[in-house]
């Protein structure tokens, strides 16, 4: 970032502006990079995922940004999506610092997993990232009206409930996660910075000039980010292989989640077979994306699935099917006007990380199959 000064001078002569808007057209290269798709469709998709970026990025950078008055914010939702975001999330984030003490409050509700955690870095930076402090619902005192408070800090209190944090810590996410949407409240959370008094100062030009740095900043580095992860998954395509927990901690993933990432590719006549029998586990849901890592549009259609919907085998096993139309079969899985993305299959706590096996086969086949189950 400029020295007060510079930044007040790339303000008054727009460099600042300027400068972030270079930055968006050079992070539309992503979209066109050899190994992304190449139709209308898939590159319309990453040009609006890249607007989306932009929105989630200006709000995370400018408007929310400061550390001294913290804001809790939903970064991803139904019309901003990013790295396979799960819809069964309700995800919350605010900037904070290590050089502060912070305060949750909350009332707990009835949402079957919340888990909050602190972080350094982000997705376009070059300093470390990674999780600096996590705790989730089972470890929390709760006082029997479903009350609670965390400390948020750098040192220890001598008593309560605490999330740690370290002195590059920037960022403080919630991950609060339905079995069922509908039926299910979210904790109601407030945050707070301690000994904060009265409102926030107002806009300086550092502020502004690196705000629109690091915004920029991130949408190149989010974007180039899981484009690469997606290119990578394509090069096994209609497989879901075990991700890296190392690399999963490092994009800001929680520790208690398994990830299976993978890549599909559809001819209008196939189907892909999703089989596994899951493990014990607090939670699992399998979910399709767009090439660019965005769920599908799931306000629509019906593009994942968790362990409350799903309709196991006799034995245990599970058997999912990714089609454009519904065979008549148990949990299929709606491609939503795609013919290829990735996909991924999560599980919290589980006790055994066993290896789906995938396999293509001709809509008919399964067609034949409903027929043959119905006329029983």
């Amino acid at each position: 970032m400029a020295n007060g000064d510079d930044s007040v001078g790339r303000v008054l002569d727009g460099r600042s502006w300027s400068e972030f808007c270079d930055a968006l057209k050079q992070a539309g290269e992503v979209v066109g990079s050899p190994g992304s798709p190449d139709d209308p469709f898939d590159r319309a998709e990453g040009y609006r995922y890249l607007s989306r970026l932009v929105r989630v990025a200006l709000e995370s950078y400018i408007e929310f940004a400061d550390p001294k008055a913290p804001v809790l914010r939903r970064p991803a939702h139904e019309t901003v999506k990013i790295g396979a975001d799960n819809p069964d999330n309700y995800y919350q984030s605010a900037a904070i610092s290590g050089e502060y003490d912070y305060l949750i409050r909350g009332q707990r509700g009835s949402v079957h997993y919340l888990g909050i955690g602190t972080y350094a870095g982000n997705y376009g930076s070059g300093e470390r990232r990674g999780q600096t402090g996590y705790i989730e619902a089972k470890d929390l005192e709760i006082d029997g009206e479903g009350r609670f408070e965390i400390r948020v800090s750098c040192q220890a209190p001598k008593s309560g409930n605490w999330l740690a944090m370290e002195r590059d810590t920037s960022s403080l996410i919630v991950r609060q996660t339905f079995e069922d949407r509908v039926n299910e409240e979210i904790a109601d959370l407030v945050l707070e910075r301690v000994g904060a008094e009265g409102p926030p100062g107002p806009l300086t030009p550092e502020a502004l000039d690196g705000g629109l740095a690091a915004a920029a900043a991130y949408v190149q580095g989010t974007a180039r980010l899981f484009c690469d992860w997606s290119e990578g998954f394509r090069e096994k395509t209609n497989t879901l292989p075990r991700f890296d927990p190392a690399i999963a901690q490092a994009a800001h993933g929680d520790p208690h989640i398994q990830y299976y990432h993978g890549y599909w590719e559809l001819a209008p006549d196939e189907a892909l077979v999703v089989e596994v029998t899951p493990p014990n586990c607090e939670y699992w849901n399998f979910q399709l994306n767009n090439h660019w890592m965005e769920s599908l549009d799931y306000r629509y259609h019906k593009i994942d699935l968790n362990h409350r919907g799903a309709a196991l085998e006799s034995d245990g096993s599970l058997r999912l099917i990714v089609a454009d139309r519904d065979p008549g079969l148990p949990n299929w899985i709606d491609t939503a006007f795609h013919r290829r993305g990735t996909m991924c299959l999560r599980w919290i706590r589980a006790e055994s990380h066993p290896t789906p096996s995938t396999r293509v086969v001709p809509i008919a086949e399964l067609l034949s199959e409903a027929e043959r189950t119905a006329g029983r």
